[in-house]
């Protein structure tokens, strides 16, 4: 019979060294593989049960490591890390590639015309709001009054950019157009993820000392972590908008193309899907999850109370969302 599994194994930390860009994109490559989304609920509570055991002291007989870092990645491939809730399902990041590469294809394939832009970019942050929603740091509602706000603006940014760039490029060449919808998303990320998480950036987000210790809360760890989730979210859209449409101009010349017109958006859909793979997890990997961030940086306020309490503490850390 095989030794029992010791209970000092850190699950609250990913599985792989997060002070490297390759042990981030294992991690992340882990965490948003779509096949999370079909395991049943029955296997996520599975998984829950055996991380919230082994948290709490009891190893089931028989686990071995491998099955308890894969409940521990199927706990947090559905359950919010700071509420443990169980998140929206499109919401999830396992459901990015299978999402993004359908709602992205289409961007690039239906932009000539003006309802085509305003419908898909419509769906594109209505997806978005969903997303920012279920990987919000912290453990504060957020009120529905905020979420309106920020749906609404971050959709009317996004079509205004579109319909601007979209006149703008009517006399440059087709290949230029292309790139309208990667314009509009950006510039709609930079508007949805602030706010979505304004709460966070009024009234700050948890920090941590190294062994998890809450010290208080911290607008300026706020504001690093929503810079840090809108680079990796414009870096996310960046290869799967950016490099089909060079193909797709190119495919586009060929009669092949022309004689199967209605191929344009299954090929679309599958050169986004296929970027996204790599791109989503590498994108995520670009800055730790449990992001850091020195005492001196914080807010004068928060440094005093840390100073009272820990004088010892440097370095605080927090989740920085996704």
């Amino acid at each position: 019979m095989p030794p029992a599994l010791p209970a000092t194994i850190n699950i609250r930390e990913p599985r792989w060294d997060q002070s490297t860009f390759q042990g981030r994109a294992k991690h992340f490559f882990m965490v948003t593989d779509p096949r999370n989304l079909l395991l049943s609920r029955a296997t996520l509570e599975e998984a829950r049960r055996v991380v919230e055991d082994y948290r709490a002291g009891t190893v089931p007989p028989g686990l071995t490591e491998d099955q308890l870092w894969r409940a521990k990645y199927v706990y947090d491939s559905a359950f919010h890390p700071d509420t443990g809730e169980k998140m929206l399902l499109i919401g999830r990041m396992s459901a990015q590639v299978p999402m993004n590469m359908t709602i992205t294809g289409c961007m690039l394939t239906f932009y000539r015309t003006t309802p085509a832009v305003l419908f898909w970019q419509w769906v594109n942050q209505s997806f978005n709001a969903i997303v920012n929603y279920t990987n919000r740091s912290g453990d504060a509602p957020i009120p529905p009054s905020q979420l309106g706000t920020a749906y609404v603006s971050a959709t009317t940014g996004a079509v205004v950019t579109a319909l601007g760039l979209k006149s703008l490029t009517k006399h440059l060449p087709a290949i230029i157009g292309r790139y309208v919808p990667f314009a509009a998303v950006a510039a709609a990320n930079c508007i949805n993820i602030p706010l979505m998480r304004q709460r966070e950036l009024k009234l700050g987000i948890p920090i941590t000392d190294e062994n998890g210790n809450r010290l208080g809360e911290s607008t300026a760890a706020a504001r690093k972590a929503i810079f840090q989730v809108v680079v990796s979210r414009i870096g996310m859209a960046a290869p799967a908008m950016a490099i089909p449409p060079v193909i797709m101009n190119a495919l586009e010349k060929r009669a092949f193309l022309k004689r199967y017109p209605y191929l344009n958006a299954p090929l679309q859909v599958g050169l986004v899907g296929l970027c996204l793979v790599f791109a989503t997890p590498l994108c995520c990997a670009l800055f730790p999850q449990k992001s850091s961030m020195r005492v001196s940086r914080l807010e004068p306020q928060v440094q005093a109370r840390i100073r009272e309490k820990e004088p010892a503490v440097e370095v605080v850390y927090f989740n920085k969302g996704l």
